[in-house]
């Protein structure tokens, strides 16, 4: 037992071809160029995310706060 020649894989090319047609196999070859495409965006937007989780923080700008004051009538209400 050898390895297939050439005439083999031309005639299994040629039953392909009758089997499934010319239009049917370009169809096919086509779905799965855009299936690399998909899978290769995909890839991309992922490490796209992955760079803007490693970037530094921003710092947060502190703002004072003023303090709460309650009002006399604010007191009264809580308390009685």
């Amino acid at each position: 037992m050898g390895s297939l020649s050439i005439w083999h894989w031309l005639i299994v090319i040629v039953v392909v071809m009758l089997v499934f047609g010319k239009g049917r196999i370009s169809d096919v070859m086509g779905d799965f160029a855009k299936g690399i495409k998909s899978f290769k965006k995909g890839m991309a937007e992922d490490d796209q995310a992955a760079e803007a989780a490693k970037s530094p923080p921003r710092p947060v700008e502190h703002q004072p706060s003023e303090p709460a004051s309650v009002s006399p009538v604010a007191r009264d209400t809580k308390t009685g």
